[in-house]
């Protein structure tokens, strides 16, 4: 019995030039400006409120038995914020 419907049969050579084409697309200009203002903006907020938040329970932190003190919750802070700006950055260059 042979099938009529053939629109869903995908050969390895059709999905990729389907890849190759969707590959080469590139983002409007309003897309890109868009998304890595908005990541930029969010590396630097969540370093800003992150360090003020730091500041106003360094006692509270001090005081408690954790074993993460106040320079690795500095570093944890900093490194999400510059990885978000650097993910802003590579998306307005690529």
């Amino acid at each position: 019995m042979a099938r009529e419907d053939t629109s869903w049969d995908i050969t390895p050579k059709d999905m990729k030039k389907a890849i190759a084409q969707e590959k080469y697309q590139d983002d409007c200009l309003a897309c890109k400006v868009t998304g890595s203002l908005a990541f930029i903006g969010l590396g630097v907020y969540s370093y800003i409120s992150g360090m003020n938040n730091l500041t106003k329970q360094e006692k509270v932190i001090l005081k408690s038995k954790s074993p993460y003190r106040m320079g690795s919750r500095r570093l944890g802070i900093a490194t999400i914020s510059a990885t978000l700006v650097g993910m802003g950055i590579w998306r307005a260059l690529h």
